[in-house]
């Protein structure tokens, strides 16, 4: 040796102990995230309208076709919001779509309202809009909105404007207009 002398080794904890307080903060922080994500879950419920809100009454309605409409989408009068669909089943007899729907208790809907199913946007998104008629007497809780009208699919329309379809084998052909009339 060359007369230095060796570092004294400083003084370590045991590796134990510190993979001991690893695992702790690893185990708190997951605990944090779970809360944060479970505090997001109620928000997002209690904001979305998913459910029955209380103190609400429930309507139903036929459509023959609902798209894209989904529990949790919104009821409107007047561009209004007033509720929510709360379920959507088939009806086995009729093969019709019956639209269970939460509305408000303030709001009393004449006895020929009529529900129609539109899109938000192009993009996607259906709500029920529903047009006030001008009957005396308002539907009962658990009563029906016997008009409706369904969903229009924008996309089959739009795909029929595009590529027309030929006229069926045996349809009558077309009249022609009759040129230089006398």
């Amino acid at each position: 040796m060359t007369g230095q002398a060796a570092a004294a080794p400083l003084p370590t904890r045991p590796r134990k102990e510190l993979k001991l307080r690893e695992q702790w903060a690893e185990t708190i922080m997951g605990l944090a995230v779970l809360a944060v994500a479970a505090g997001f879950l109620v928000y997002s419920l209690s904001v979305g309208g998913v459910g029955r809100p209380a103190g609400s009454y429930e309507l139903k309605a036929k459509f023959g076709e609902v798209g894209a409409l989904a529990p949790g989408a919104s009821v409107s009068v007047a561009g209004v919001k007033v509720g929510t669909v709360s379920e959507i089943t088939l009806d086995p007899k009729t093969y019709l779509a019956v639209v269970r729907l939460s509305l408000e208790p303030k709001v009393k809907l004449p006895a020929d309202s009529t529900a129609k199913i539109t899109s938000d946007s192009l993009l996607g998104g259906m709500h029920v809009a529903i047009s006030p008629g001008g009957a005396e007497e308002d539907l009962k809780a658990g009563g029906e909105i016997e008009n409706t009208q369904g969903a229009v699919d924008l996309f089959g329309l739009i795909g029929q404007v595009i590529r027309p379809q030929p006229p069926a084998a045996g349809a009558a052909a077309p009249a022609r207009p009759v040129s230089g009339a006398r």
